[in-house]
């Protein structure tokens, strides 16, 4: 049959041939429930070793996508989407609670999250946030950028941008762990109450540099998601930044009725 055709990584051939059952995965043309093609098929399909595959496919294990069964093979898991209750996600309650929203919703959709830091410090605002935040283009923020993961996959990076006259005397904002219901709940604690959240969301085709980032196929589909955190006072304390995995987020609003 040939070589498929496969991605444009680099590296290993054992590490592109992972990299592109991963990214058949990702792309549900191999579904939850699929079975992986057998080692003697994928040496075929890729006119390689048994060893090769056999090293490819330790690499996809590692992704969290698949499970092995016992005399069956790999077999893909079945993957139900967090799902993003945006109007309940940021009570009071549950930041008096402990919860953070990611790690809580995660939870209740079965799935192990976890959340890494890249970066805490200060940086120049960006032309958005900077907008969003009523300061000059350049003016020096506080920034705290992450990257979540669900069963091991990248699926979320968010940056939050915080004006600097807010966070430079509350320390917890500047630690990569900020404590029990996390930086909203430390802004409440030094008396920034909040008023409400807004969120402006969009779709679009992912980037070459964000498809790597979050292991997507290039120009998969992402939920491009922008958060202000306006206080009872009429500030924005926070910009939210955040971009996601489309086929891992169900998006849930409830909306008043009201006159």
């Amino acid at each position: 049959m040939g070589t498929a055709a496969g991605g444009a990584s680099s590296g290993p051939r054992y590490v592109q041939i992972a990299d592109e059952i991963v990214q058949q995965i990702r792309a549900g043309v191999l579904k939850p429930g699929d079975m992986v093609p057998s080692e003697s098929e994928l040496v075929e399909r890729y006119g390689v070793a048994g060893g090769t595959i056999r090293k490819a496919m330790v690499e996809v294990r590692a992704s969290g996508l698949v499970e092995t069964r016992h005399g069956k093979g790999s077999i893909v898991k079945d993957r139900p989407p967090v799902r993003h209750r945006s109007s309940d996600r940021f009570r009071r309650s549950l930041r008096r609670g402990g919860q953070a929203a990611y790690l809580a919703e995660s939870a209740q959709s079965g799935a192990t999250a976890k959340v890494s830091v890249l970066y805490i410090g200060p940086l120049e605002a960006p032309d958005g946030a900077a907008e969003r935040l009523g300061v000059p283009v350049g003016t020096q923020v506080l920034a705290r950028r992450r990257l979540y993961f669900r069963n091991g996959t990248p699926v979320e990076t968010a940056t939050s941008y915080l004006p600097w006259d807010v966070v430079k005397d509350i320390p917890e904002l500047f630690a990569e762990n900020p404590g029990g219901g996390g930086i909203y709940a430390r802004l409440e604690d030094h008396g920034h109450e909040f008023a409400e959240f807004v969120e402006t969301v969009q779709a679009r085709p992912a980037s070459k540099a964000e498809a790597s980032e979050l292991a997507l196929s290039p120009g998969a589909p992402v939920v491009h998601l922008i958060r202000e955190a306006r206080t009872t006072a009429g500030l924005v304390v926070e910009v939210c930044d955040t971009l996601m995995a489309a086929d891992q987020f169900v998006f849930e609003y409830r909306i008043p009725a009201e006159d």
